[in-house]
């Protein structure tokens, strides 16, 4: 070789060299190599079927975003998917292995709001991205959370609030009732922020497997005692059980309304023997009428032979967001060049545009305000739309500390 190539090597090398110590990867290094996702969820455990749905979203979202090429200007997207069991302590861990050992250049998750927080001082460690999906616990996205994470999830501010909506009332007596754990008290918490007129008058935290209703509708009963006016349980709720057994435990008699948010279509059949119940849902299939959501529901049922679900278009959310700004970065997955493009970017979802606000990565979204209506044509109780809730018309707090 002579010097003339051997100086140009030199300072091709050199200049190399210098981009890495500046913390920016040559784009040709980068050409042709697989984007790697770290997808983390229940695939086990309560929050099974959760999970389950996010996967599925999770993978059409992609389908739909890269026009089912799974590529990103050149690259292809490759997802490793992990169970975490709806476990804390394995979440931390599998997070940790994929940002580690399979070399993830994003991550997703989890199901489970106990497990997210756990799972957020990995991505801070590793400085990688980690998309929350669909864990709500305020605290992601307050006190707990870094710069490194970006929430499409609506979180307990978001349901809260747009619960308040429909129970909000002057004259009505409230008595909460949630799940002692992270997603049950952050819940109640925003929802007890955002009642104005309303009273609370009584708040019930149930061990999270609850199953037998009996000892707290007969402590809901003593707190109501003496109220007069409009009675309301509010529930905060995930998993298999069904908390609205408590209605026939007294509560039904004694003229005491049951309401929640909405929820999974499996457990909405618990809300069919309650038509005129109203509050507020974060997706339902039939309500969104935009593209992408005719594109879900079209090809969900093709190839589920059913319609998408609550957790469905979570998922799809979170794939659309890292589409988007892979799309932005051409491709680079450099962590400060993804933070760039993601805070403050707008993104096309099942439920219309969502936006990641600036301050805390939150994603702002709209929100929907039903009433259940009972259609013998399906098996749960239809949430037929009263109002959408757009992000403009809900004062969502800023709860961290940036």
């Amino acid at each position: 070789m002579n010097r003339r190539n051997t100086v140009a090597l030199a300072v091709a090398f050199g200049a190399i060299g210098t981009l890495a110590m500046l913390g920016h990867t040559p784009a040709f290094a980068q050409s042709g190599k697989d984007i790697r996702i770290a997808h983390i969820y229940s695939n086990t455990g309560p929050l099974e079927a959760y999970g389950k749905q996010t996967a599925i979203g999770f993978n059409l979202g992609l389908e739909y975003a890269t026009g089912g090429t799974m590529m990103v200007n050149g690259r292809k997207l490759v997802v490793m998917e992990k169970d975490d069991q709806g476990k804390p302590d394995v979440a931390k861990s599998l997070l940790a292995t994929a940002y580690s050992d399979d070399n993830a250049d994003i991550a997703v998750g989890t199901s489970s709001s106990g497990a997210a927080l756990a799972m957020l001082p990995v991505a801070e460690e590793y400085k990688k991205i980690l998309v929350v999906e669909p864990a709500v616990a305020d605290s992601i996205t307050g006190d707990k959370w870094n710069k490194y994470i970006f929430r499409t999830a609506r979180n307990s501010s978001q349901d809260a609030i747009s619960n308040a909506v429909a129970q909000d009332k002057e004259g009505t007596s409230i008595v909460l009732m949630a799940q002692d754990n992270a997603f049950g008290r952050d819940g109640q918490t925003a929802f007890k922020e955002a009642i104005k007129k309303a009273k609370i008058v009584g708040e019930e935290y149930l061990p999270p497997a609850t199953t037998d209703f009996t000892a707290a509708a007969q402590r809901v009963l003593e707190k109501f005692k003496g109220v007069s006016g409009r009675k309301v349980v509010y529930v905060v709720w995930a998993g298999a059980a069904n908390p609205f057994k408590v209605s026939d435990l007294g509560l039904k008699s004694a003229g005491i309304e049951i309401a929640g948010g909405g929820n999974i279509l499996p457990a909405l059949v618990n809300y069919k023997p309650f038509p005129g119940m109203e509050g507020s849902i974060y997706y339902y299939f039939g309500i969104p009428k935009n593209a992408t959501n005719e594109w879900l529901v079209a090809n969900h049922y093709k190839k589920y032979k059913a319609p998408p679900d609550f957790f469905t278009a979570g998922g799809f959310a979170a794939a659309t967001a890292i589409v988007t700004a892979l799309k932005k970065t051409s491709g680079d997955t450099g962590t400060n060049k993804l933070i760039t493009a993601m805070e403050g970017m707008s993104f096309d979802t099942p439920k219309g545009t969502m936006t990641f606000r600036k301050e805390d990565h939150q994603a702002m979204q709209s929100m929907y305000h039903f009433k259940i209506k009972v259609d013998p044509a399906f098996a749960w109780g239809v949430p037929e739309l009263v109002h959408e809730i757009k992000p403009e018309e809900m004062n969502i707090p800023i709860k961290n500390k940036r």
